[in-house]
């Protein structure tokens, strides 16, 4: 979300040198940037596993338990995917490790970048966009996409499979107690939200709503130009600012869904008007929060919150 109206931009890291002068400067140092034997090499049993968002990470390991090792690269609700700054130890981080979980889709050009300019033989590199078929230009917010979040979760322990075969058993009962306990409620409030409400309309101050309302059937009835906007950090028109306020105002919309860490001068002009209009609210985030939850926690939190504004909307 280019732009000075994110409130996250700048704030994740401090600017340093950039991707390829990393590279270079672990190049010319004359640092070992993989340790010994390789990225193939498993090293005491423990994957090492690199995720360039939190998001991803969590779920990494929560299927890798004690075999893996996870360093998570954006971590926290004030550092920003978008523009972030590798450091050294980044790149460090990368060139050891043995899986890298990276969202792609644009999100973290930064990620791509740095893979391609330090290569490691026996690598393995989960691009999440190309996974689950989005191009860059796509909406990248995948993690709020549950059918994207299960393939992402099957990819990660196939991955953890490939790289040490002698694990797979643990590897796979890893997988089946995730999916079919941890995630459970997860899915099953996707689930109901989509039998209870779906053909529901809603309002949203950006795109990473999309992928959450078609799992659950909403119908975000905000202008698209205007939810791109808001999240590219541009202007929207004015025309699309009339209809979204027209829809608060007039309570064409059951609930009004939010990013707390886009909180633009236009989104915060519109909660405002949906708590004047009384419309339900419900805040939701690009990253885990609080710091330090679970994918799942995070989740679950903000669907529980959601059910229950859909429930005061619709006079249920």
């Amino acid at each position: 979300m280019p732009g000075p109206s994110h409130p996250l931009r700048g704030r994740g890291a401090v600017p340093r040198a950039g991707v390829l002068g990393v590279a270079l400067a672990l190049s010319l140092g004359g640092c070992a940037t993989a340790p010994p034997g390789g990225a193939g090499h498993v090293a005491g049993g423990v994957i090492r596993v690199v995720a360039a968002e939190n998001v991803w990470g969590s779920l990494a390991r929560q299927l890798g338990g004690d075999r893996v090792t996870v360093t998570d690269v954006v971590d926290g609700p004030d550092a920003d995917p978008h523009d972030y700054e590798p450091t050294v130890a980044d790149a460090r981080a990368m060139a050891g490790a043995q899986l890298v979980v990276h969202n792609g889709i644009g999100y973290d050009t930064w990620a791509g970048r740095l893979l391609a300019a330090d290569p490691v033989p026996g690598r393995r590199d989960l691009d999440v966009g190309a996974l689950v078929g989005v191009r860059d230009g796509g909406n990248p917010h995948r993690w709020y996409a549950p059918a994207d979040v299960r393939a992402v979760v099957d990819r990660i322990t196939a991955e953890y499979r490939a790289i040490d075969p002698a694990a797979a058993p643990a590897f796979d009962a890893l997988h089946d107690r995730v999916v079919s306990t941890d995630l459970a409620e997860y899915f099953d409030l996707v689930a109901s939200i989509r039998t209870t409400y779906r053909g529901t309309p809603i309002g949203a101050s950006e795109s990473i709503v999309a992928p959450l309302a078609e799992a659950t059937g909403l119908v975000v009835a905000t202008p698209a130009a205007f939810l791109a906007a808001v999240s590219e950090g541009t202007d929207p028109t004015a025309s699309d600012k009339a209809v979204a306020d027209a829809q608060l105002t007039d309570r064409k919309i059951k609930v009004y869904v939010y990013n707390s860490q886009n909180a633009t001068p236009d989104v915060q002009r519109q909660v405002d008007a949906a708590r004047a209009a009384g419309i339900p609210l419900v805040t939701v985030t690009e990253t885990l929060t609080p710091p330090g939850a679970t994918f799942q926690a995070w989740q679950v939190r903000q669907l529980k919150d959601l059910a229950a504004a859909l429930a005061r909307g619709s006079g249920a």
